[in-house]
């Protein structure tokens, strides 16, 4: 909405003007705001007995009439105010605001009276709802301390019901505003929260799908281009029988995987990623040097260590046309690297900002990058305990594996 501050919009601040762009925006498509306005416009039949009132003042003809007309105009103002007033700009709420004000003292004007003034609580009502509230205040204190003034000087004595009656409905309507803006900003607060969430969601399963998928169909089309070569060069059909049953085996894991990481309930393993790189690493040709058990990585790391395995293994196989991979593990780090010479990974695709966000979500760091002699190198770091035994420290960036 133009001319809304962007300072805490949330709040009806004394000194920001009031967004109320949840009406036009809202989930309900509007309806809360049709509502507030028919209930509103109800309150117009409190000008019934005013106008009634003038009728039967018995004053010059063309004064009655100007005076009935105002009240009229100012009755479709207010609601006309209530619908376009919260999504116009600035200019507009100043101009409806004015506009209300005038048409509501015209009565007491053209009459000469001051006990009219108190039907000026829908101009007020309008102030409070379209301006800032140190404006729409002084407004509604100019009309009050005006009415008091007037009667005082007109007649020497104050009409105090009138002036209580203007002070208590404009603070009773001007209460069901503020109550009105808060609970629409708290429901767009939460259809916020709602999307978000959502967002986030897909979010995870398009990363855990690109974790699962990427490696099994990576290793699945190393397996198959192995049975091929073998039926191809050597017709060993046994051994080809052989690498086509753990095709099958993969597949059955992916798909139970897949099914898995969507419905959230998938656990990673890094002692079961470990094997599975081995039996990847071993079907392309590539020479693995891997840890024999993970037992002494932190239990908290185990998993998102095993995301970071799957994943660096994978870009091996798919990107790097290495010879040798090896793996290092400590309490909080672990450490992947290869001799390849394609490009396996030097810039990060969504598997590295995906392990990034998942090292992140657990205060730990991933580094990646070209080795000096070749190959290409991935560190991920836990967050480092206060107090360990002895074991081997995570590599700096620039030193190279045992």
């Amino acid at each position: 909405m133009a001319g809304v501050s962007k300072r805490r919009p949330d709040r009806f601040s004394a000194r920001q003007w009031p967004d109320w762009s949840f009406w036009a925006t809202g989930e309900d498509g509007g309806r809360s705001r049709k509502i507030i306005v028919v209930a509103n416009s109800v309150s117009l039949l409190l000008l019934i007995p005013r106008a009634t009132e003038i009728a039967d003042s018995g004053r010059n003809t063309w004064l009655i009439g100007a005076a009935l007309a105002a009240l009229a105009c100012y009755g479709v103002g207010y609601s006309a105010a209530l619908w376009r007033g919260p999504v116009a700009s600035r200019l507009s709420r100043g101009v409806a605001v004015a506009v209300m004000f005038a048409l509501g003292a015209a009565p007491a004007l053209l009459l000469g009276t001051p006990d009219y003034l108190t039907d000026m609580t829908y101009a007020v009502v309008i102030g409070l709802m379209l301006l800032p509230l140190r404006c729409s205040w002084l407004l509604g204190f100019a009309v009050a301390l005006l009415q008091v003034v007037w009667m005082r000087l007109g007649d020497g004595r104050v009409h105090w019901g009138e002036v209580a009656l203007l002070v208590g409905v404009t603070a009773v309507l001007g209460t069901v505003f503020a109550l009105t803006f808060t609970i629409g900003h708290l429901r767009a607060a939460r259809e916020q929260v709602r999307s978000l969430a959502v967002a986030r969601e897909r979010e995870r399963v398009a990363r855990d799908l690109h974790d699962v998928l990427g490696h099994s169909l990576s290793t699945m089309t190393v397996k198959l281009g192995l049975a091929r070569r073998v039926l191809e060069h050597s017709g060993d059909v046994d051994r080809a029988v052989a690498e086509i049953r753990e095709l099958e085996s993969l597949s059955r894991q992916a798909l139970s995987d897949v099914r898995a990481t969507v419905s959230d309930y998938r656990t990673v393993s890094l002692a079961a990623e470990i094997a599975g790189a081995r039996v990847a690493l071993r079907a392309a040709g590539v020479r693995a040097e891997l840890p024999t058990a993970a037992d002494n990585v932190t239990p908290e790391l185990q998993a998102v260590f095993g995301y970071v395995v799957r994943e660096a293994v994978t870009n091996v196989l798919r990107h790097s046309a290495a010879e040798q991979c090896g793996i290092r593990l400590g309490r909080d780090w672990v450490e992947i690297t290869d001799d390849g010479t394609g490009p396996s990974g030097t810039v990060a695709g969504h598997g590295l900002t995906g392990l990034t966000e998942r090292l992140a979500a657990v205060s730990g760091t991933l580094t990646h990058g070209e080795r000096p002699g070749g190959g290409f190198r991935v560190l991920a770091r836990g967050p480092a305990p206060a107090a360990r035994p002895a074991t081997a420290p995570a590599p700096s960036a620039g030193e190279e594996p045992a």
